[in-house]
């Protein structure tokens, strides 16, 4: 059976949980679209979190990878289109680095492209009534340190589709952020499902408007 890795991160920034490990390892061993899932949760740490990743990409021989992090702030599930070859830490990881304006690969490409069909994903989670958008950034931190670096690998792999989805904060995390949306596992984690199945039929991206003015 062909198999799907996907990660979540452990918690960082003062928080308790990280709502992307929390439902990530739900889908664990769970069979979507005639795949396989396989969890994994990556430390939040520049270096280490695409060890962590380049050792289960190995383990598991996954025909799709798909990384998910954090994003409070954010109301909707964000589908990544894009990860750009720096680190610019706004705050430091939880091994205290903090890299400012440090490329990811030395010499690599400013930038790569996600390799998943992000707007027909998009496109299932809101005719299932669930707020997404495709995301022109996804920041400069651990995330776009595993997107980049992700696809850095999956670029002589080109058979794997690989790609990154960011998700808004729980309800018990945003409570402590008055004012700051969230999301429901429940939710979210049926979004992670839709995406799968969607990403795993689907070879050609929709033709539809996915961008932003700003």
């Amino acid at each position: 059976m062909q198999k799907v890795l996907i990660t979540g991160f452990e918690p960082f920034g003062g928080e308790r949980v990280n709502p992307s490990w929390e439902v990530v390892k739900q889908l664990n061993d769970m069979e979507l679209a005639g795949a396989r899932i396989i969890a994994r949760q990556l430390p939040c740490v520049f270096g280490e979190a695409l060890e962590a990743l380049n050792a289960a990409i190995d383990e598991v021989q996954p025909v799709m990878v798909l990384a998910i992090g954090q994003a409070g702030g954010r109301t909707d599930i964000t589908l990544e289109r894009v990860a750009i070859n720096v680190d610019d830490a706004r705050i430091p990881d939880n091994q205290g680095q903090q890299p400012i304006d440090e490329p990811i690969v030395e010499n690599g490409p400013a930038a790569y492209f996600s390799t998943l069909p992000i707007k027909a994903m998009v496109g299932s989670m809101r005719e299932a009534g669930i707020p997404a958008s495709v995301s022109q950034t996804a920041g400069t931190y651990v995330c776009n340190h595993v997107m980049y670096g992700l696809l850095h690998r999956l670029n002589d792999q080109q058979a794997i589709k690989g790609g990154f989805i960011h998700i808004p904060y729980l309800p018990e995390q945003a409570a402590a952020h008055p004012g700051a949306p969230s999301m429901a596992a429940t939710t979210v984690l049926f979004a992670l499902e839709l995406a799968i199945s969607i990403a795993l039929q689907v070879e050609h991206d929709l033709k539809v408007v996915g961008g932003a003015t700003h």
